[in-house]
């Protein structure tokens, strides 16, 4: 029996921040516990590739949805990380902090404490930012500008923006509300700054650390209805760890919610159709699920674009080249470039949808790797911000090994429909910009621009896809009738166990997930050891 202070599960984005931060004062023993390996590799630390390990299942769980109703029953593909560094390891880099009144609503859905000014406060802890040769901040997380590295042809994004009267800002992250910027990314000296390499790798170092990987996490163990340990499969045995404070959940959103339904801990009846005893009948795990969805449009320009460069071998052998003798180039700099959050419509409060602007196009190919093609193109797309539908994580078994049941339960909710009719005219418009205009020499099928409402509904359901951000499948609130977790991500009812990931969210942040994944582990951490003391 291993016996350790603080058990984590998951060396992810939000495992990462908890393993260094509960174990910086030296006072406590940790243990983390991770079904992955190494990140140590080519194509998780090359900021482009991230393309090479959308599908790759050495360092990715290569989920795939149950066919959704909502999508015209397609099933979608649902990567997650399993490998050091979580889906930090293999996402496309994009920091994004979010808006303002994601994290108000946090609070108005019963997470006290976690309001903007808490969490902005917390952001700066966690963040330095390199721009223009200059550091700012001494946070261990690196945020870099990468904005005159990036293809030229990305500037015209920014000048469509302005064609459109959208705000154009140095930093979407440094403003509250609408703006139109050079993405800011996980990125150091060329190089992809995982969670794993801002926290993991200081807090493996010290001797009160000890990481486990390669191991599979069975199950929790509880008595008298806490959770005391856990049990995890590695190599073919069983190892049983013992917490004397606290397990830790930092599996993600799909990971978190099926450990704790194969421990007894979730709906009753889903667990007794398993098979699995039923410890304590919390309703909520597993529910309440959210998601991005994102439509994306091509088309080929009328200049280069990074399609010139990586659209054939000898591009891409001297792509390659400059960035092994240089850390530069094409490489070195993540294919999302321009992107913001704009409102879709005059007279909304607060932006509604995020735009994402992409100086190449491409397709993926059977095997998940990208095609990319020597015709010059771009891409064109547009997420909407704060879907209401919810879906679900189910175990299908009583098997740790067997993936969950994922029902994503998309466009379940008119205003999910409306937004995403909204999200199609708000590409419509991008496309008929001065500046996007002259640089088109035509729109590749299907055209979006003469599409009515009936049609961009329909183009959404058939062609939208995940961004990855799946959230608020073990969700902050009040109390047991309505969450999963108090607002110090605390189970209810459970002690011994708290959740930190993105399955704690109250509700989807308007942009990108991993910002906030990072910046809930950093304020998690303080939470748990003011606990403790």
């Amino acid at each position: 029996m291993l016996e350790f202070d603080y058990i984590i599960v998951g060396a992810g984005s939000a495992g990462c921040v908890l393993a260094e931060r509960l174990s910086a004062d030296g006072k406590h023993r940790v243990l983390v516990v991770e079904a992955g390996g190494s990140d140590s590799r080519f194509w998780i630390k090359v900021p482009l590739g991230y393309g090479f390990t959308f599908s790759d299942p050495k360092v990715n769980w290569c989920y795939t949805a149950q066919p959704d109703p909502g999508l015209g029953g397609r099933a979608a593909y649902w990567p997650r990380g399993k490998v050091l560094g979580g889906s930090s390891s293999i996402n496309a880099m994009a920091y994004v902090r979010g808006l303002p009144r994601d994290f108000d609503d946090w609070g108005a859905a019963g997470a006290q404490g976690w309001n903007w000014d808490t969490v902005r406060a917390t952001y700066e802890r966690v963040e330095s930012r390199c721009e223009n040769g200059q550091v700012h901040g001494n946070g261990p997380l690196f945020v870099s500008d990468l904005s005159e590295h990036m293809h030229p042809f990305s500037e015209n994004f920014l000048k469509a923006g302005q064609d459109l009267g959208w705000p154009v800002a140095d930093d979407m992250n440094a403003g509250t509300g609408e703006a139109l910027s050079y993405f800011r990314s996980t990125v150091r000296n060329g190089r992809r700054w995982s969670s794993a390499d801002a926290f993991l790798r200081p807090a493996v170092r010290r001797s009160n650390v000890r990481l486990v990987t390669g191991a599979l996490v069975e199950k929790l163990e509880i008595a008298d209805g806490a959770v005391t340990g856990l049990r995890y499969r590695k190599d073919g045995k069983t190892v049983s760890a013992r917490a004397r404070c606290e397990v830790i959940l930092s599996a993600g959103a799909v990971n978190s919610p099926q450990l704790m339904q194969l421990s007894g801990l979730g709906p009753a009846d889903l667990l007794k159709s398993k098979g699995v005893p039923v410890v304590r009948d919390l309703a909520h795990v597993g529910r309440g699920m959210q998601d991005h969805l994102t439509i994306t449009h091509h088309y080929v320009a009328n200049q280069p674009t990074l399609n010139a460069k990586l659209g054939w071998k000898i591009g891409q052998f001297l792509a390659g080249a400059q960035y092994l003798l240089t850390r530069r180039g094409p490489l070195s700099v993540p294919v999302n470039q321009v992107g913001g959050f704009v409102r879709s419509e005059e007279g909304l409060s607060t932006p509604d949808m995020q735009v994402y602007c992409n100086p190449a196009s491409y397709a993926t190919r059977p095997d998940g790797t990208p095609d990319i093609t020597r015709t010059p193109g771009f891409l064109l797309c547009a997420q909407p911000c704060r879907p209401t539908s919810r879906g679900t994580v189910s175990i299908a078994s009583a098997d740790p090994a067997q993936p969950p049941d994922i029902h994503p339960n998309s466009l379940d909710t008119e205003h999910d429909r409306l937004e995403a009719v909204r999200a199609g005219r708000l590409i419509q418009k991008m496309a008929a910009t001065p500046t996007i205009s002259a640089l088109t020499d035509s729109p590749k099928s299907p055209d979006i621009s003469q599409m009515d409402d009936d049609a961009l509904l329909e183009n959404f359901r058939a062609r939208s896809a995940t961004n990855f951000h799946p959230s608020c499948t073990c969700r902050m609130g009040r109390d047991a009738s309505d969450s999963v977790l108090d607002h110090r991500l605390r189970v209810h009812g459970v002690p011994g166990l708290r959740v930190v990931d993105a399955s704690a969210f109250p509700n989807i942040t308007s942009g990108n997930t991993n910002a906030p994944v990072i910046m809930l582990a950093m304020r998690a951490a303080d939470l748990i050891l003011e606990d403790a003391r």
